[in-house]
């Protein structure tokens, strides 16, 4: 029998203690223990020891690490797992910068070990069964994507503002679902909370097959939204990833023969589909597939240099409303000109 691959986690913020709850449990994986300053304050451990430094986890002996901790020190903590010869798992947005994220693209790529971002909507079952019915051509050819991504403001992120956290979900998973790549964005931002990251964004972009895409994210709505739509050539998929449902609207069919109706739902119709798919919890998924990649299986992960694209356009997007214009982003290159 393989030998369990022994996992580290560092962080055990919000998101870290969902990590070390899955990690204690997860197949072929011995969790070894948990680097975190602050100790253990929530109890979220899983019985293994809480240490100070990265290094007193490297010296333990783990052949992977995931990391939790703030989106600033990403990059310091991956450069020593990398040095250290260690495959790492890094929380999205992969770095704070454009430049962080390409050192870190380099140091693990330049040492042939596995790493990965936690892009976690790419697991989400909805979209996954999105993506596959694209891949199959249900759709024909596709014209636009449209996310809404809205909610109370998260006081745990003080970092990065709403673009890098949580419009990089968006910007992840409309390259990863269509299989296409951004060549021009323009977005405006505004700052209501007092803060000095941004706290809302509007974004208009295009793929490089002339697809449109409409981004609206925000930490400013008191209700809760994560929806997905995608429009084609045969009809519109909708997904909401809260739910991880997906529902097809197809092309008119049917003609609305009652004028009545024809006012508010448009003179033909076609039929309307809501998907029985498999609701497996996405962050499961997403450690099952990174383990399987340490173990030098086929798995479907976000790969470092993917999570560097998406820093990249984030970038883009903050520019756009810093300079008002569009940002053209080269698509060979991966460097955001104007």
């Amino acid at each position: 029998m393989t030998k369990p691959l022994r996992a580290g986690l560092v962080g055990l913020g919000s998101m870290g203690r969902h990590h070390a709850r899955v990690l204690a449990g997860l197949d072929g994986v011995d969790f070894v223990a948990v680097v975190d300053p602050m100790g253990d304050k929530f109890g979220a451990a899983q019985g293994v020891p809480v240490l100070n430094t990265v290094e007193e986890l490297i010296a333990l002996g783990v052949d992977y690490t995931v990391v939790a901790c703030p989106t600033h020190l990403h990059e310091e903590v991956g450069l020593a797992l990398a040095a250290a010869g260690v495959c790492a798992l890094i929380e999205k947005p992969v770095a704070d910068t454009v430049d962080g994220a390409r050192r870190l693209v380099e140091a693990f790529e330049s040492r042939g070990l596995v790493a990965g971002v936690g892009h976690i909507e790419r697991c989400n079952p909805a979209l996954r069964s999105l993506r596959a019915r694209l891949e199959a051509g249900e759709l024909g050819d596709v014209y636009q994507v449209v996310t809404r991504r809205q909610g109370p403001f998260p006081h745990r992120i003080a970092d990065v503002g709403v673009v890098k956290d949580l419009a990089t979900h968006d910007i992840d998973l409309t390259g990863w679902v269509t299989g296409r790549e951004y060549v021009s964005i323009a977005a405006h931002t505004v700052s209501k909370s007092g803060r000095e990251h941004e706290d809302m964004v509007s974004a208009v972009g295009r793929l490089d097959d002339g697809t449109m895409v409409n981004h609206l994210v925000n930490w400013l709505s008191p209700l809760k939204e994560r929806f997905t739509s995608v429009t084609g050539e045969r009809g519109c998929f909708i997904a909401d990833t809260l739910t991880a449902d997906l529902t097809f609207h197809s092309n008119a069919a049917v003609t609305t023969e009652w004028e009545a109706l024809q006012a508010f739902r448009g003179v033909s119709e076609g039929d309307m589909i809501r998907y029985a798919i498999p609701k497996r919890e996405p962050l499961q998924v997403e450690h099952e597939l990174f383990r399987d990649a340490v173990l030098g299986e086929p798995a479907d992960i976000c790969t470092l240099r993917q999570g560097m694209r998406t820093v990249e356009v984030a970038a883009a997007v903050l520019a756009s409303a810093t300079n008002g214009g569009t940002v053209h982003i080269d698509p060979v290159e991966h460097v955001a000109v104007r």
